[in-house]
């Protein structure tokens, strides 16, 4: 996780001299963007929440999706990320809100990332990139430093 830090130093200091806040929506990142935000000093200027929304019923309970918005998307697509995306700024009213999730397919395909930026203007921004491992805590932390960094190039 330390080295994420830099990354996380970045984009509460943009956050910070813009006077804006963050909220998260977190899949396969486990909460480990949420963690890197929360462990510089003064992350209350800037953090307001986080979701670890990992399963339909935690996306229902903690940002507010109704069943049918998630029946019409599956995981791990541009659609998907956005209902996330708008669950966690509706709950947290935030400037900015990241989104990470996964998928890995039953024939051992390789994991992807997939997840993106909620931006201030209501544009959507979204990358996609293949870890080519199965070790859960690698793809967690390939994960967590790819949300950091679309933030990081996103926040001016």
């Amino acid at each position: 996780m330390n080295d994420l830090i830099p990354l996380a130093e970045m984009i509460a200091a943009r956050l910070k001299a813009r006077r804006e806040s963050i909220a998260i929506a977190e899949s396969s990142p486990g909460g480990l963007i949420s963690a890197v935000l929360l462990a510089l000093p003064g992350a209350s200027a800037y953090f307001l929440g986080g979701a670890v929304a990992y399963t339909r019923q935690s996306k229902i309970m903690l940002l507010g999706l109704d069943k049918a918005a998630l029946a019409q998307f599956r995981p791990a697509t541009e659609g998907h990320a956005l209902l996330l995306v708008r669950g966690a700024q509706a709950r947290f009213a935030a400037n900015w809100g990241p989104w990470g999730n996964r998928r890995y397919r039953t024939d051992q395909q390789p994991l992807w990332r997939s997840g993106g930026a909620h931006l201030p203007c209501g544009c959507w921004s979204c990358r996609a990139e293949q870890t080519g491992r199965a070790e859960r805590l690698d793809n967690m932390h390939a994960f967590a430093a790819a949300g950091l960094k679309l933030l990081a190039e996103t926040i001016p």
